[in-house]
């Protein structure tokens, strides 16, 4: 946490910290509060409301002034290097809205088993890297680079063009998961508690799904994630343990 006007405002301008969310008193219509909300907006940060009460609680005591940042548990990586790096292993795992920090985690944690080279999650309507999500990784975070953009529909475009098919996971897919190929290099994204976003799901090469029975409607995202994940190195037959990535450097057709 960081607390304050002049703590808060510090690290806002350096743009070196990375921020979850900025936290105002709710009420707070004072210049010092506007400018803060402001410089947290152009980042793309999230910024949220609350009584001050809850922002007492959060500064455990210390003088917040209204103002409290949450900071991520783990730096973000650019998404250059993600990009770069899943060229290089042919596979990406792109999270559209999930707000449970435990299953982000746990897709994390996934991504890295199958050999992902990385993964994107947007900074607006999405948990970040919190403490909860660095523990249900178990230790991934620290070899799974994750980029945080706006959104995810202006990353899509930049990974066609740098060879990717861009496979969706939905209820509503047109075709089951074995179905697709995913011998070229992939961008699997995976929606959260409500879905693919409609803009995403639009620019998407490729929708699947996963065939659930009654009375269930469907699978958790993590659960699902290692499911297609690891359909991906049965039809590449990879072997992780000899550091094999047989997707990487393919052309999509």
């Amino acid at each position: 946490m960081i607390y304050g006007f002049h703590a808060t405002l510090e690290a806002l301008d350096r743009g070196q910290v990375a921020f979850e969310k900025v936290i105002l008193a709710r009420g707070r219509a004072d210049a010092r509060g506007s400018r803060i909300h402001r410089l947290a907006r152009e980042r793309g940060i999230p910024v949220q409301f609350a009584p001050p009460r809850a922002l007492d609680r959060l500064a455990g005591g210390m003088a917040h002034q209204g103002i409290v940042g949450v900071i991520s548990a783990r730096e973000y990586a650019s998404l250059e290097d993600v990009l770069s790096r899943g060229v290089a292993r042919g596979l990406l795992v792109l999270v559209d809205g999930v707000q449970d920090p435990r299953n982000l985690g746990a897709i994390i944690r996934t991504a890295g088993a199958a050999g992902a080279g990385g993964v994107v999650i947007p900074s607006r309507g999405s948990c970040g890297l919190t403490g909860v999500v660095a523990k249900t990784a178990a230790g991934a975070l620290e070899s799974v680079p994750v980029a945080r953009k706006p959104n995810l529909a202006s990353v899509i475009p930049l990974l066609k063009e740098r060879g990717f098919w861009v496979i969706g996971l939905d209820p509503m897919g047109d075709c089951l998961w074995t179905d697709a190929d995913f011998t070229a290099p992939t961008a699997l994204v995976l929606g959260g508690e409500e879905g693919l976003g409609a803009l995403v799901r639009r620019r998407c090469d490729r929708i699947v799904r996963l065939p659930v029975g009654p009375p269930v409607e469907s699978l958790n995202v993590s659960v699902a994630a290692g499911v297609v994940l690891y359909e991906v190195l049965r039809q590449r037959g990879t072997n992780l343990d000899m550091g094999v990535y047989p997707g990487a450097g393919r052309e999509g057709s």
